[in-house]
């Protein structure tokens, strides 16, 4: 058989749906119950729509990690769109993450876990304990120095490598305190299983560790995992965790969506800056150095086909390229990705395959791998055409990723 296949063939595929109330953790999920009854879900979470926002991901983290029954309402964030008016009716500033519990709603994240931690009990150590106070001073001297070297714009070489220096005596005293830890966490935790896990001081670090990662390859050609062993073991451990995968960006997902939160990101050219940010942005990713875990990729390219063709009608309809062959072109990335095998289309949506590839959002979308093998066959289909226009990714805002078209996950 060689002709591409359909999308009635592309259905029997097909992988049975996870259980998003009691199964692993997932972007999808409104309810959150971990066995409990429905009435025993009294916190709700409010957190962004395009499960991006890293101060909705450490409470998101915080619930599931403690086993928190909670129900959770998606809200816009403002760079992708349209802020609901009823959640700013309920919080006039807009400002995600917010709780609600027995009608009092709690807004930012350090008061939302202190209230969590009064209600339900510590994860690890409380947020507001001596102990933490100087691991919270650390990940605010990295985040400083990260954004100094990150966000701000130099042609002064002596400037941009200051601005390094800083961020690797900061990172450095990050990795030596991970050294000294017997667990391989900051704030061990154990679960009721006796499994050794993250606590709050490791959840008030991951967020914007994950984005450091992702945009110093990308921007810098800084790769973090490499020159830190103890962090690249670190983030092994979460990576370990299904709880935090459920929660996980990639890389292509960061390196795009950073630049309209921070202000801008700045890249600085050398010979791995352009090679590493090549990667990926074709989709090819980088291995283990975004995700150091074992996988079957059948069961995520099955994750990836599942996702794509509940939304399909859609993805076709907003995608501004290539009206007359997208449909073919989708098809035959699916059928490479499904088979291995390359059945070219008559006519290659090349743009239109390129403008979908740069807007699979992670985790919104589909797990780290999933999308990583959805992006490889894309780019696989799209390099058949030798129109290589580009695909201009808005640096501003992301009002190309409006999920209001979308909301039916």
């Amino acid at each position: 058989m060689t002709e591409i296949l359909t999308w009635e063939d592309l259905s029997k595929f097909e992988i049975e749906d996870i259980d998003r109330v009691n199964g692993i953790n997932n972007s999808y999920s409104n309810l959150r119950l971990f066995g409990y009854t429905e009435n025993d879900a009294i916190v709700t979470l409010y957190r962004d729509r395009h499960s991006w926002c890293p101060y909705c991901q450490k409470i998101w983290l915080w619930l599931e990690f403690k086993r928190i029954p909670y129900r959770v309402k998606k809200i816009n964030m403002f760079c992708y769109g349209q802020k609901e008016s009823w959640f700013l009716d309920k919080v006039s500033s807009g400002k995600l993450p917010a709780i609600e519990f027995k009608g009092q709603v709690i807004t930012e994240s350090d008061n939302i876990i202190a209230f969590l931690e009064n209600e339900f009990g510590a994860l690890g150590s409380y947020i507001t304990s001596s102990n933490l106070k100087e691991t919270r001073e650390l990940e605010r001297e990295i985040f400083r120095s990260w954004c100094n070297w990150l966000c701000r714009e130099s042609f002064n070489f002596i400037d941009i490598s200051f601005r390094k220096k800083r961020f690797k005596e900061s990172i450095s005293k990050f990795d030596e305190t991970l050294r000294r830890s017997k667990s391989g966490f900051i704030d061990p935790s154990v679960s009721n299983s006796g499994e050794i896990e993250p606590g709050t001081g490791d959840i008030i670090f991951i967020p914007y560790m994950e984005r450091m990662n992702a945009s110093l390859i990308y921007y810098k050609g800084f790769n973090l995992r490499y020159n830190y062993r103890n962090v690249d073991n670190w983030l092994t451990l979460f990576e370990g965790k299904s709880t935090y995968r459920g929660t996980q960006g990639d890389f292509h997902t960061h390196s795009h969506d950073l630049p309209p939160q921070m202000g801008g990101c700045y890249k600085e050219r050398n010979e791995e800056q352009i090679a590493l940010s090549k990667l990926i942005d074709t989709g090819e990713g980088l291995g283990n150095f975004e995700l150091n875990k074992n996988y079957d990729s059948k069961y995520y390219t099955n994750i990836a086909l599942k996702r794509v063709l509940k939304f399909k009608e859609n993805l076709i309809k907003t995608n501004p390229h290539d009206k007359g062959f997208f449909d073919e072109s989708l098809r035959s990335a699916l059928t490479h990705m499904i088979t291995g095998e390359v059945r070219v289309p008559e006519n290659i949506g090349s743009k239109s395959l390129r403008y979908l590839k740069n807007r699979i959002s992670v985790p919104r979308d589909m797990p780290v791998i999933s999308a990583r093998l959805f992006r490889q066959s894309l780019n696989k289909i799209e390099s058949l055409c030798k129109n290589k226009e580009e695909d201009r990714i808005p640096i501003k805002h992301r009002y190309d990723q409006d999920p209001a078209k979308f909301i039916l996950n």
